[in-house]
C-alpha cells in the first residue's frame, strides 16, 4: 500500500512553480523586456505590481502572454474590447496567460501551466490597452 501511495504522489513531486515578477508604472513601462522560465517548471506564477499613481481607467495595464507569432492579431483585437473585458477579445485561444487590468498601487497575478509553451518558440507579454502595447511588450523565454 505505501508503494501505490508513493507512486501517486510521485508527479505532485516533480511539479514546480516558478514566480515571476514585473512592474508597470504611469509612463507606460514594464520593468523588464525580457522573462526566462526555466525549464524545469510546470508552472508559472505572475505577479504584475502598477508602480504609478493613475486609476485603472485612466492608466491601466494588464500583462498578457501569446506566441510571438499572434501577438500582433490579439493586439489588435483588443482594441475593439472594453476594461472589463482586460481589452482582449474573450476566450481567445491565442492568449495563453493574461491578468486583469489594474490601476496605480495595485498588483495581481496570474498562475499558468508551461505544458502550452514549447522550447525554441518565442513569447511575446505585453499590455493590451490600446496604444499601450506598441511600447509595452517584451519577451518571454522558456529554456
Amino acid at each position: 500500500m505505501l508503494g501505490v501511495v508513493a507512486c501517486l504522489s510521485a508527479p505532485m513531486a516533480l511539479a514546480r512553480t516558478c514566480a515571476l515578477s514585473i512592474d508597470s508604472d504611469d509612463r507606460m513601462q514594464f520593468s523588464q523586456s525580457q522573462l526566462r522560465v526555466a525549464p524545469d517548471c510546470s508552472q508559472v506564477e505572475l505577479t504584475l505590481r502598477h508602480t504609478g499613481k493613475l486609476s485603472a481607467a485612466a492608466m491601466g495595464h494588464n500583462w498578457v502572454l501569446t506566441r510571438s507569432a499572434d501577438f500582433q492579431a490579439v493586439a489588435s483585437a483588443g482594441m475593439r474590447a472594453k476594461l472589463a473585458d482586460s481589452y482582449l477579445p474573450p476566450k481567445d485561444p491565442r492568449v495563453l496567460a493574461f491578468t486583469p487590468v489594474i490601476g496605480g498601487g495595485q498588483a495581481t497575478s496570474v498562475r499558468f501551466a508551461t505544458a502550452r509553451l514549447r522550447k525554441g518558440e518565442t513569447y511575446t507579454f505585453f499590455c493590451s490597452v490600446p496604444g499601450h502595447w506598441a511600447m509595452m511588450k517584451g519577451t518571454l523565454v522558456f529554456a
